[in-house]
C-alpha cells in the first residue's frame, strides 16, 4: 500500500453494518460505510443539495439521501433515484491490519 496516497481513517470494528460515518480525508469529507461485509468510500455531500449522505439510511450497496430521497451506489457513486442526476465521488478503500484506509486523490495526482 502507498501511504502517500492513502489515508488511515479509523479501526475496522469502528464501523457498524448498514450505518454510515463521516470522516474527513485531506480535507475531503467522506462517508464510510460498511455493508455486506465490505467497506466503501463515498464522498459525504449529495450531488443535488449539498447534504450529508452520511446522515442518510442504507440498503444494500446504496444510500440514501435523507433530505429528497435519492439513492447513491456505493461502487458508483451513481444516482439510483431522482432527483439527483449527476454522480458523487467513490474513492478506493483498502483494510490491512485491522485498520481502514481510504484513497481520497483524483487520478491527475496520482
Amino acid at each position: 500500500m502507498s501511504t502517500s496516497t492513502y489515508t488511515y481513517l479509523c479501526r475496522f470494528e469502528a464501523l457498524e453494518e448498514g450505518v454510515p460515518r463521516r470522516f474527513e480525508a485531506q480535507g475531503v469529507a467522506v462517508s464510510l460505510v460498511l455493508t455486506g461485509g465490505e467497506v466503501f468510500a463515498i464522498h459525504d455531500v449529495c450531488s443535488h443539495a449539498a447534504v450529508s449522505l452520511s446522515e442518510g439510511e442504507v440498503e444494500g450497496c446504496a444510500v440514501e439521501c435523507w433530505l429528497h430521497g435519492s439513492r447513491f451506489d456505493l461502487r458508483s457513486g451513481k444516482p439510483l433515484d431522482p432527483p439527483a442526476t449527476r454522480p458523487v465521488p467513490v474513492y478506493p478503500v483498502r483494510v490491512e491490519d485491522g485498520s481502514v484506509y481510504v484513497d481520497v486523490t483524483t487520478p491527475d495526482e496520482r
